[in-house]
């Protein structure tokens, strides 16, 4: 494809380099833009990136349903050829969204990393391939292995613009906030001093990992992560990440934290309580001592929808702490725990009878003769008793929140959870190809933003942003050389034919008509 517009790079009179975006008219050279001068080569490297993405934006591109051409301008048909096909459209529009997003500031290469993450999420190798193949925009594979530990430098000013457009485009506030983790294990065995074992939530017990936890607002728009050490216990990582958080948004209202039960502890719950913040958290009926499931049990209804509230004490050791328990039946939830617990029954049983009790099976327990095992009859009649119940601790009192409200702000964790399914599956985290810290945290912080503009699209656009890549992916360019002149010319599909007003509308305001 022939552009008008060219990168130069020429020496400064200081010994500097300067990055130009230069075009040729009758061999004469005209400086359409000083992109910047630089002494060492990342810098130059990000200046380069800076002006592949102005020459990007500026190369003209007409549509292909562009009104006609005057007479003189018209080309023979019969003498162009295809020569190749680009999505550059895609990119320019994800871009816009990290315009968007706050993230606009970032050097592009950042940005082009976060951005392959929805279009094609794959090793940082192949995603400097599919960039120039799909794209033509080109990147030297030293360049970006070296910039790419860099990248967490600028973490706090990706968390600042997360937390500005939330508050700002999103209009959301901070007064209830979601918080979840997860694991990512790598494929090698190998331990590192960062990667390390740990409690796994993909099953994979042996390999190494690393820990991550991720603040949402209700909406489930990512405002904070935290990577953490592998071995680390997930119910260490809130306090942390939630002080963090409170500095950063400068606010003296603490919000609310919603947690799911690997959170609930009772040194969590107290220095939540000492820092002043309030909490609902998914409560550990199954752990309860059977004095607390017979007050449940003698006081909450078995009809649809009943809720009752408990005092409740958790201790560890000699530390105790008071809590509300809100209890709350489901008949859906009921039928669900009931087939569970059928079959837990059931593999017990067959294992006992096969001699196989050593296999993971919760209803059996090592008897009294050393090596013998039998079926855990008081265990199975406890969980009975529990089947369809629900159980969440707050410190929060019904006279401010009540006990439905309870039930329903910890049901928002569905979006927390499903941030981490999109980061996942459509964005593909794992597997991770890098051994540093410094880049493993730069990779999962490329996650992080594309999660933004994902989210932030699925937000603005009511799409999944399955359909949102799909959609993008369908305009074209065609790129068709001239046999007669030689000059190849570029046009594009209409954007109109995309069919989705709402995402036009968002990234190219004015396009629908």
């Amino acid at each position: 494809m022939r552009r008008d517009l060219r990168l130069r790079k020429t020496r400064t009179a200081s010994g500097a380099t300067a990055v130009q975006v230069v075009r040729y008219v009758d061999k004469r050279r005209i400086v359409v833009k000083h992109i910047g001068s630089a002494h060492d080569e990342d810098a130059l490297a990000i200046l380069a990136s800076e002006a592949e993405h102005y020459i990007q934006s500026h190369d003209a591109q007409p549509s292909l349903f562009a009104a006609s051409e005057p007479q003189s301008q018209l080309v023979d048909l019969s003498k162009l050829r295809l020569v190749g096909v680009t999505h550059t459209y895609a990119r320019r529009a994800l871009l816009t969204c990290a315009d968007l997003c706050g993230l606009g500031d970032l050097p592009v290469l950042y940005r082009d990393l976060a951005l392959m993450r929805i279009i094609e999420p794959t090793s940082k190798l192949a995603t400097i391939e599919l960039l120039d193949q799909y794209f033509e925009v080109p990147y030297a594979e030293r360049t970006v292995y070296r910039l790419l530990p860099k990248l967490i430098t600028h973490q706090s000013a990706i968390e600042t613009a997360a937390i500005d457009l939330v508050r700002h485009d999103l209009k959301e506030s901070f007064s209830l906030v979601l918080y979840d983790v997860t694991t990512l294990y790598f494929e090698s065995f190998k331990e590192y001093d960062f990667q390390k074992p740990g409690f796994s939530k993909d099953n994979k017990p042996q390999q190494p990992q690393i820990v991550i936890g991720l603040i949402t607002t209700r909406s489930g728009f990512p405002v904070m992560h935290e990577v953490f050490e592998g071995n680390t216990f997930e119910g260490h990582t809130m306090l942390a990440i939630l002080k963090r958080f409170q500095q950063r948004v400068s606010t003296d209202c603490k919000p609310v934290i919603v947690a799911d039960a690997a959170m609930l502890s009772a040194e969590n719950m107290q220095k939540l309580d000492e820092q002043g913040y309030r909490y609902i958290v998914g409560a550990r009926l199954a752990n309860s001592a059977k004095t607390f499931v017979d007050q449940i049990e003698a006081q909450l209804p078995r009809t649809d929808g009943a809720m009752a509230r408990f005092k409740h004490t958790l201790k560890k050791g000699a530390l105790k702490t008071s809590v509300d328990v809100v209890c709350h039946y489901s008949e859906a939830r009921y039928k669900k725990d009931r087939r569970e617990f059928d079959k837990q029954v059931a593999r017990a049983l067959a294992l006992l009878q096969r001699n196989e009790p050593g296999r993971r099976a919760k209803f059996v327990k090592k008897a009294d003769d050393k090596g013998l095992f039998e079926f855990n009859a008081d265990l199975k009649a406890k969980a009975e008793r529990l089947l369809g119940i629900k159980g969440y601790v707050t410190n929060i009192a019904r006279s401010e929140l009540s006990d439905q409200d309870i039930v329903d702000y910890y049901h928002d964790l569905w979006h927390v959870e499903q941030a981490f399914r999109m980061s996942k599956s459509d964005l593909q985290t794992r597997p991770i190809f890098h051994r540093t810290e410094d880049a493993i945290r730069s990779h999962v912080l490329v996650c992080f933003m594309a999660l933004m503009m994902g989210k932030y699209l699925e937000i603005k656009t009511g799409a999944s942003i399955k359909q949102i890549r799909k959609q993008l992916w369908k305009v074209h360019e065609a790129h068709l050389l001239n046999e007669v002149t030689g000059k190849t010319h570029t046009v594009q599909m209409d954007v109109r034919k995309l069919g989705n007003p709402q995402l036009i509308n968002l990234l190219e305001p004015g396009k629908t008509h």
